[in-house]
């Protein structure tokens, strides 16, 4: 074996992932939104001028790629570091030879900090004279929002691009180029892939290029050839190379998705608040967490336009809990259904929220004396605590005063024209109440 089969061994050992990342933009497929002919990103790149920046976006849609063909345009100095592994002292040594060939040669240092979310204060602030000085060009890759989990003081110093998802469409045309390319592909294999195959990866990478790239090479390898050498890829050989992609979400995006369940809740949208509610429990949510948002929301958000609501909600947390998963999931579903689809009235937490300003603001203690507890108290409030009128004496309802004086002709709760309240509206219009 020669030096040149070792080289070969060696590229046939690179995942093909890695072998096909673009080179320059013209290769590079996706984010059109900030890589198109006349962007600014193109642009700097193009000239050589790209300042500090952020390139944040789920994982494979060519965070690192772009970096990549930053680095293979610059006639600068390039350098990757990855945030878990590196330290200060890593920080420093690259801050301090990029300060000398500054200097010394008037060449600029790009530094590639791979999963810069993982950076702490202290380590941000090591790189943070530098990038201000201008003795590096920053560029940042994370999985995570930037503006929630980076030091702010890095951040509003970076341009940030946001990078999404590549469509199944740019995914398919990755896979076949790769099965084309003869120099860095599949090109060289008597190749055959289905257009089933090609389909089912290309959907179920779900946007992530490096799932799909990483399936392919899989299905290929590990398909024997026919009796004329002709390997064939085909539907299910793709479905056992690429698995259901694990539904995770970073921090942030989990929280903009209980958000957006909870406003689809509020909002009596039952498709959007079974989507997220799902979303949420594939990805792994706590399914009773959930159970509580909709217990929650249906006293919040129905209330009394629909006290049904509160009962179904809870019922079905008890009923979760009884069976589990996965049959668990209906009830929980149908308290969803129930509660977007129930009339809608937050008069109850009106209520609440003014109750508690006046328990807080006025607080007034003094209990009206007819009121007063007539066991323990003294022969005074004995004595006044005849003047009680028992509601069920007079039918149900008798007027007479509850609250304390300084709040006496407060009111918390406003029935609304909505659902079970218009009901209320007239029970309490008979009784005479406000």
């Amino acid at each position: 074996m020669d030096l040149f089969d070792l080289a070969n061994d060696y590229k046939d050992s690179v995942p093909l992932a890695e072998r096909m990342r673009a080179r320059n933009l013209s290769e590079f497929i996706g984010q059109g939104h900030i890589v198109s002919e006349n962007s600014l990103l193109r642009r700097a790149i193009k000239s050589d001028k790209l300042g500090s920046c952020i390139f944040w976006g789920p994982p494979g849609c060519g965070k690192t790629t772009l970096a990549n063909v930053i680095a293979n345009s610059t006639a600068g100095n390039f350098v990757k570091l990855n945030a878990v592994s590196s330290g200060v002292s890593d920080v420093k040594r690259v801050v301090d030879e990029a300060r000398s060939n500054l200097k010394m040669f008037g060449k600029k240092t790009y530094l590639l900090l791979d999963e810069c979310h993982r950076f702490n204060k202290t380590q941000s602030d090591s790189l943070l004279p530098a990038i201000e000085r201008g003795d590096i060009i920053f560029i940042g890759s994370t999985t995570e929002n930037p503006y929630a989990s980076m030091t702010p003081a890095i951040v509003s110093r970076c341009r940030v691009f946001e990078l999404k998802p590549l469509s199944e469409e740019e995914v398919l045309r990755a896979l076949k180029n790769a099965v084309a390319d003869k120099e860095r592909g599949l090109g060289n294999y008597n190749l055959k892939v289905t257009d089933e195959a090609y389909a089912h990866i290309a959907r179920v990478a779900a946007g992530d290029l490096r799932v799909a790239y990483n399936a392919l090479e899989l299905a290929v390898i590990t398909t024997a050839p026919d009796e004329k050498g002709l390997i064939t890829v085909t539907l299910k050989d793709a479905e056992q190379s690429i698995q259901q992609k694990a539904l995770s979400y970073d921090e942030n995006l989990y929280y903009d998705m209980l958000s957006a369940f909870c406003k689809s809740l509020r909002g009596s949208d039952s498709n959007a608040a079974l989507y997220y509610m799902h979303r949420l429990i594939k990805g792994g949510c706590d399914p009773l967490l959930i159970a509580r948002r909709i217990i929650a929301h249906s006293a919040e958000d129905v209330g009394m336009a629909d006290p049904n609501a509160l009962v179904v909600a809870t019922n079905a947390l008890v009923a979760f809990e009884k069976i589990g998963l996965p049959e668990g999931l209906l009830p929980l579903s149908e308290a969803v259904v129930y509660v977007c689809e129930a009339e809608k009235s937050n008069s109850v937490c009106v209520a609440m929220n003014a109750a508690i300003r006046d328990a807080v603001d006025v607080k007034d203690d003094t209990v009206p004396p007819h009121l007063k507890n007539a066991v323990f108290g003294s022969e005074e409030d004995k004595s006044l605590s005849k003047n009680y009128k028992y509601p069920h004496d007079y039918g149900g309802y008798v007027v007479q005063q509850y609250l304390p004086d300084r709040l006496k002709n407060a009111v918390y709760y406003k029935p609304s024209d909505n659902g079970y309240e218009k009901t209320v509206k007239e029970i309490r219009k008979r009784k005479g109440m406000k």
